[in-house]
């Protein structure tokens, strides 16, 4: 999914109350790990993961440029880290290979802190994301299931995106991005997510947030379960194709996904 378009007109008026809500931020929550997976064996949990093959639909929606597979080349759990490689070769008809791995029907959560330590690639073309899916998508579709991006990086850009999509008698949207970080360290990505707001961070350092109480701006989506998913996209429309600057094999390592409720 992640599909990149404008927010429609009808969006407009409930979004501006969905930015500006006028209410004080709730009490500093108390935080609960509930569950995690620390990739410290020798192979992925499929207890915690599914992993995705193919292209999707029209390039997973986005017309991406790779084939996801669940082989040693491009998913791997080694070194106390899940290893999500991308790499240019012919593979089913495509000329790249990358991974893609879901929670769906899995692990499923409403509201929490949900957060990964990840250690990001830089290159034209390359899109990894750490993100949510409304647990319900199979049977409403998207965007009326609700996706959360708590980590997007395309390309070389010195940042990182954190957005939501939903459904307001169309697609919505709304994003922000992060300061400027180093990206040949590990950073923590991470959402915190209650009844009235999603707010986005980086090692602790808020950069966005997004108010959904009661629906407000038809933002429901976001009162249900998701489940969690991390991938390395290749091209698309969004970062665009690579080029003979794009190192491969690229890597994305994650050091944990951690999930914790609040118990005040």
């Amino acid at each position: 999914m992640k599909f990149r378009r404008g927010l429609c007109a009808a969006a407009l008026l409930g979004l501006l109350t969905v930015m500006f809500p006028g209410q004080p931020a709730s009490a500093a929550p108390n935080w609960n790990l509930v569950w995690s997976d620390e990739f410290n064996g020798t192979s992925l949990n499929r207890s915690n993961w599914t992993a995705e093959i193919g292209t999707g639909s029209s390039g997973w929606g986005n017309h991406e440029l790779q084939y996801y597979t669940d082989r040693t080349q491009n998913l791997q759990v080694t070194g106390g880290n899940l290893v999500i490689t991308a790499r240019k070769e012919p593979y089913g008809g495509m000329n790249y290979t990358s991974a893609r791995i879901k929670t769906q029907g899995l692990q499923n959560f409403t509201y929490g802190k949900v957060e990964a330590r990840i250690k990001l690639p830089s290159g034209q073309g390359l899109w990894p994301a750490f993100w949510m899916l409304g647990s319900n998508i199979n049977s409403v579709g998207w965007p009326k299931s609700g996706e959360i991006d708590i980590m997007e990086r395309v390309n070389n850009n010195s940042y990182v995106n954190g957005t939501v999509h939903w459904d307001a008698g169309g697609h919505a949207d709304y994003g922000r991005t992060s300061g400027s970080l180093d990206f040949s360290q590990y950073h923590v990505y991470s959402i915190e997510w209650d009844a009235k707001y999603i707010r986005w961070f980086v090692d602790g350092q808020l950069f966005n947030e997004f108010y959904i109480e009661n629906g407000t701006g038809n933002t429901e989506e976001f009162q249900k379960p998701f489940f969690l998913l991390l991938n390395m996209a290749v091209g698309g429309s969004w970062p665009g194709a690579p080029d003979n600057s794009t190192p491969f094999p690229s890597q994305m390592l994650v050091d944990y996904v951690r999930v914790y409720k609040n118990t005040n």
